[in-house]
């Protein structure tokens, strides 16, 4: 996501609505990046290829940026649909991750439709839009075309909305076709030039970042006006929590304390961060491109945030070399399948968007995917030579082999991104202490938690 994000997602961005649902936890011991290990082949010839028609048209929206991994990928993956599908054209349109996230609901509710697009996953985005009836159950089809083989059970989570729009059970409403995971990214010069080594711990993490502030250099770049900061905040209240309070938190399975410990460290370190020069305070106003960029201009040795960045800094850092390593001491971090490929209830060419999606899972375009920094789910890793990207993948397997996908901090209440948003950029600002923020954040989960009876 050039633009990133997500969950939002990046992503980041995102929302829920219903009920207690599952697991989602299966995460533990599964497949993951490693599924590339072991590719499986089941999308290997798209059903589709026998799909023709003349003067048919596929209406085709996502937002990945043309740099990135998975803007390569699609775009190859674009051009194996029309040479499969002969008199097809694939209509595309770049959307911005903000412009799809704000209007999805209107746009689907009208015959503007298009046929296939990329969604953010989660409760209070795609599962909200599967509850309202706006995205097509792709069920028969996941099982018919093998979907339900690639996708490793955790990675199916945030494919499966119940009929209140819980991710984790229920029926196929999108289907995901990589991995990411929230990471701390650092600038190896930089990190030469002041003496500081990659840290292990949480303490090694802070000490390297006290280096950099007695220098003069403020270590993270941060985009406290959209989704970054917020990720930040749920990585550090990650910090003390477990599986339970995931669980709870995101797929209602039990209750949330907002003023128990997790969340209570992450507000109060988070503001002990911008309060010992950490993060700065205009860290409020920064959008996450212009975080991204600052990281890549070399103004800042470290940034926080997740994989969608990674095919795009090896495509756009030559200034300096730059690595990543897991935010030291976490089990559990900002993460899950990547976002979603949903077809819209009212498109005219549903066969064709089935098809397009398959060919995106196919082991070539995966592995191109993958070459390109992306986490693949079904590539063949022994084509994927890049010591970074095999770096990326195997930290992601980490994550996941110990149940660490901990989801994002904004999926659990529908318009819940803009709420943290909103609360975060208090707590960089000083604008109000944690206590109240805390306070904030709650009412509306605790709304609609009640809305959905929980």
């Amino acid at each position: 996501m050039a633009f990133s994000i997500a969950a939002c997602g990046g992503g980041a961005a995102t929302q829920p609505t219903a009920v207690a649902p599952q697991p989602t936890t299966a995460a533990a011991a599964e497949p993951t990046a490693a599924t590339a290990a072991e590719p499986t082949t089941a999308a290997a010839e798209p059903t589709a290829a026998a799909t023709t028609g003349e003067g048919r048209v596929l209406r085709l929206w996502h937002y990945e940026s043309p740099q990135g991994a998975m803007g390569a990928a699609w775009a190859e993956a674009i051009k194996q649909f029309e040479a499969s599908h002969p008199g097809v054209k694939v209509e595309f349109e770049q959307k911005g991750f903000e412009q799809i996230r704000q209007t999805a609901n209107m746009v689907l509710n009208s015959d503007q439709a298009p046929d296939v697009m990329e969604y953010n996953k989660g409760n209070a985005t795609a599962g909200l839009l599967a509850s309202q009836g706006l995205l097509t159950d792709m069920t028969d089809e996941a099982t018919k075309r093998g979907w339900d083989k690639i996708l490793s059970p955790s990675l199916q989570t945030t494919s499966l909305y119940d009929d209140k729009g819980v991710m984790g059970s229920g029926k196929w409403y999108g289907v995901t076709n990589y991995g990411e995971y929230v990471m701390v990214y650092y600038n190896k010069a930089m990190f030469e030039k002041y003496g500081v080594t990659v840290p292990t711990t949480f303490d090694e993490f802070e000490a390297a970042m006290d280096t950099f502030v007695k220098a003069g250099v403020t270590p993270l770049a941060v985009g406290g006006a959209e989704y970054p900061a917020q990720q930040i905040f749920y990585t550090l209240a990650l910090s003390k929590a477990n599986r339970d309070f995931v669980n709870a938190y995101e797929l209602y399975q039990g209750d949330v304390d907002f003023k128990g410990p997790e969340f209570t460290y992450g507000a109060e370190r988070l503001v002990d961060w911008v309060q010992k020069g950490y993060i700065s305070k205009d860290a409020t106003g920064m959008k996450a491109e212009d975080m991204g960029v600052a990281f890549e201009n070399g103004t800042y040795p470290m940034m926080i945030s997740g994989s969608w960045w990674y095919g795009r800094f090896m495509t756009e850092i030559k200034g300096f070399e730059w690595g990543t390593f897991l935010f030291p001491g976490n089990k559990l971090h900002p993460g899950s399948g990547g976002n979603l490929w949903v077809i819209p209830e009212n498109s005219k060419n549903k066969d064709l968007a089935y098809d397009f999606i398959e060919i995106t899972l196919k082991q070539d375009i995966q592995t191109i995917l993958g070459n390109a920094g992306g986490v693949p789910i079904n590539a063949d890793v022994s084509k994927i030579t890049d010591p970074k990207v095999k770096e990326l993948i195997q930290n992601f397997d980490t994550v996941v082999k110990s149940d660490g996908l901990a989801f994002y901090p904004d999926w659990p209440v529908p318009g819940y991104y803009d709420t943290l948003v909103a609360g975060v950029q208090e707590l960089l600002s000083g604008a109000k202490a944690p206590a109240e923020v805390l306070d904030e954040i709650a009412i509306p989960y605790k709304d609609n938690k009640d809305a959905m009876g929980s």
